[in-house]
């Protein structure tokens, strides 16, 4: 709690001093617009389009669960003229934070376009964050994000409307392509296991068993209870292949492989996922689509 406060007041100041700064700082007359994850990012520009500068906080491999503000992510924060973040505790360290810079500027939890209906509850107080595995959901969580754009930009309200039109018919297709690419895989084979429970949403959605070492925080570690459930798992149902992520460490499920081989059994490590954060910049696996894309390939080489 010290810590929070602390940062608080720090942003409560950088709040203050950047405020006379705002408009030098932006010059080129577009909004700047700071997301915390990449895929939010994504979302953001594309509704925005050449209307905003979109930056987000937490890069390639960026575990969001454990990310802590650095001074300049504040600086920046201070500066923005709208900042879009995941909600539902995803940002965990951060969630005070943005929750009082909501007070000063337009802040938003692109979750909070979502009914409570269709969120996976985890207990009473709280809901699974990743909903972006779930191309459908995603679509709401973007359209959300349209309808404050155009509330922060009235005067640009229609070319972000369109612009999100535009978007939501790729989003479609990338559901219905997800949906024909996992059907090759037997229902039997149709078993996903990784690092953390970050494909819950993805498993509901498309017809996936989905099993994670850890919950869905990586905030929990894992323990031997854990690893040996899943590797009596793996050897009970003889599944094929188990996954890495490129934002957890891979101790954890190259640990469940080790349990597995000592027990006499075998099981392969299928690929990389991109769970809470994207691939590298400028590389399709950088986009949201492209993320989407490349897991779901991964996963039917693997499992098929």
């Amino acid at each position: 709690m010290m810590k929070n406060s602390t940062l608080t007041l720090a942003l409560i100041f950088l709040l203050t001093v950047t405020a006379c700064q705002k408009e030098q700082a932006n010059t080129n007359g577009k909004l700047q617009i700071i997301t915390t994850t990449g895929m939010i990012q994504d979302i953001v520009q594309n509704i925005a389009g050449d209307k905003a500068d979109v930056v987000a906080l937490m890069g390639t491999g960026v575990d969001p669960h454990l990310y802590k503000a650095t001074a300049n992510d504040l600086t920046r924060l201070g500066q923005a003229d709208a900042v879009f973040y995941n909600g539902l505790h995803l940002e965990g360290k951060m969630s005070e934070v943005l929750e009082k810079l909501g007070r000063k500027k337009p802040v938003f939890a692109v979750t909070d376009g979502i009914d409570k209906s269709r969120l996976r509850s985890i207990s009473e107080t709280q809901y699974d964050p990743h909903i972006w595995f779930d191309v459908k959901l995603w679509a709401r969580a973007a359209e959300f994000a349209s309808k404050k754009l155009q509330e922060v930009d009235k005067p640009n309200a229609e070319y972000y409307k369109a612009n999100a039109e535009q978007y939501l018919l790729k989003l479609d297709s990338l559901d219905s392509w997800v949906r024909q690419e996992l059907a090759q895989i037997p229902a039997q084979q149709r078993v996903l296991i990784t690092a953390h429970d970050a494909f819950g949403y993805f498993g509901r959605a498309y017809d996936v068993e989905v099993v994670g070492l850890q919950g869905i925080s990586t905030v929990s570690e894992f323990g031997v209870q854990d690893v040996i459930r899943l590797t009596d798992m793996i050897a009970q149902r003889n599944i094929k292949a188990i996954f890495v992520e490129s934002s957890v460490p891979k101790r954890s499920v190259e640990a469940v492989v080790a349990g597995v081989r000592q027990r006499g059994g075998n099981v392969n490590i299928g690929g990389e996922l991109y769970s809470d954060a994207m691939g590298a910049r400028d590389t399709p696996e950088g986009t949201y689509i492209g993320m989407v894309s490349a897991n779901v390939r991964t996963i039917v080489n693997a499992l098929r």
